[in-house]
């Protein structure tokens, strides 16, 4: 193990479809909720895919006016699940140059990119908010968030598609045993929900076209999978030295105990179970722990017919068909980048609370799944050590191992 010893997690903040902070997602996800929506805006009538899942709470009615107008979408998620992150730590007093900050995303701020750029095109220049810039950079989130608490450590920003979120854990894991800092508040952030994004992702053949019970559609390892739905949400975590977390007397969920990123070189979109598995040895390497230390494992799984699949060859191949396996993709959809850090979040607090929570609308596993997929009621235990896997378009594959405290 490093020299510097552990690495705690000794906050969660998260902004879902399930909820307004981890404590709501987090029974969500329990109870089996669905947070996904048929679409009822104007502008999604002609697009081929008819639901989402949305935000469950309006984050403008947890921001004060004048400071989300400065903000993008999915800065204004970092902003509220940072605050809710850092008091849930108990709001560490640390050195600010003890303090960093990592935030992933896929997209940035296409949000505002667009509707910049639909300002310019009906009104012209001077139109244009003079925020412009800010929110459409992808290391807003993350700049906004270090000015928020003051962190002098480096803000960073990950940016690799749906792996996002995870990569900035594991980046933060790694400043924290390099000894360039005490404490990073590290996750992702997305929010792209636009008649653009959906309409390009459907134009790939990504996204579920099914049109019925919104509730019933992303259905990860099913037999009748026909593709992800697309959501929106942030995860952050807040992570500390073990000595300076037990120094202060910090609540503890758990820890990171290793990370891998790896890539796959090898198709801009396709899923690639050679680079998964690289990614998963490499984890329990880094954590120094064996295959069979796994009990839990929060699956990718964007309930895609061959990303799911590849997944479930690649988790077998890597450390066995024996651990309890969860998919809350099928209850959030995919938040893309914040994926990883909700993935993360959701593996550290079955391991926390004994209770892995079980994949909805898997009626009928995938005969070529082998895995012990958790669908139907919640699993209730006790592991010592969890996987969370995050990949991402572009080859991006990271897996992140959690341990109990």
């Amino acid at each position: 193990m490093n020299d510097l010893g552990e690495v705690l997690v000794t906050g969660l903040g998260a902004l879902t479809p399930l909820g307004a902070d981890a404590t709501t997602t987090w029974a969500a996800m329990l109870a089996g909720t669905s947070g996904v929506r048929r679409l009822e805006e104007d502008w999604a009538a002609e697009l081929p895919v008819s639901v989402a899942a949305g935000l469950a709470v309006d984050p403008l009615s947890l921001l004060a006016r004048v400071e989300a107008r400065k903000l993008d979408h999915c800065e204004q998620l970092a902003m509220i699940t940072c605050r809710e992150a850092w008091q849930d730590a108990g709001a560490p007093e640390v050195a600010p140059e003890r303090l960093a900050v990592v935030i992933g995303t896929g997209a940035g701020g296409v949000l505002s990119t667009l509707n910049q750029d639909d300002t310019f095109e009906k009104s012209g220049s001077r139109r244009l908010s003079p925020y412009a810039v800010p929110m459409l950079m992808p290391n807003g989130p993350a700049a906004w968030v270090s000015m928020e608490l003051g962190a002098l450590g480096g803000a960073r920003t990950p940016v690799s598609a749906c792996a996002s979120g995870a990569e900035a854990i594991a980046m933060g894991l790694d400043l924290i045993r390099a000894g360039r800092a005490d404490v990073v508040v590290a996750g992702g952030t997305e929010a792209c929900l636009h008649p653009f994004t959906l309409a390009a992702f459907a134009q790939m053949k990504a996204l579920s076209t099914e049109d019925k019970d919104p509730a019933a559609v992303s259905r990860p390892f099913d037999v009748d999978r026909s593709g992800f739905v697309m959501g929106e949400g942030a995860g952050l975590l807040v992570l500390e030295r073990a000595e300076f977390a037990r120094a202060r007397g910090a609540r503890v969920y758990g820890s990171v105990a290793g990370a891998a990123v790896t890539s796959s070189a090898d198709h801009i979109t396709a899923s690639d179970v050679a680079g998964q598995v690289r990614a998963i040895e490499n984890a329990l390497r880094d954590a120094e722990l064996g295959r069979s230390d796994i009990g839990v494992v929060h699956a990718h799984a964007t309930s895609t017919p061959p990303g799911d699949l590849a997944e479930a060859q690649a988790v077998a191949r890597a450390i066995g068909t024996h651990p309890v396996v969860t998919a809350t993709k099928s209850m959030t959809g995919h938040m893309f980048g914040a994926s990883g850090a909700i993935g993360a979040m959701a593996a550290l607090l079955a391991l926390y609370d004994g209770t892995v929570p079980a994949t909805r609308n898997l009626d009928r596993l995938d005969p070529a799944v082998t895995l012990d997929v958790v669908a139907g009621e919640n699993r209730t235990g006790s592991w010592d050590a969890a996987l969370a896997n995050s990949f991402g378009f572009g080859g991006h594959n990271v897996s992140l191992v959690l341990k109990r405290a």
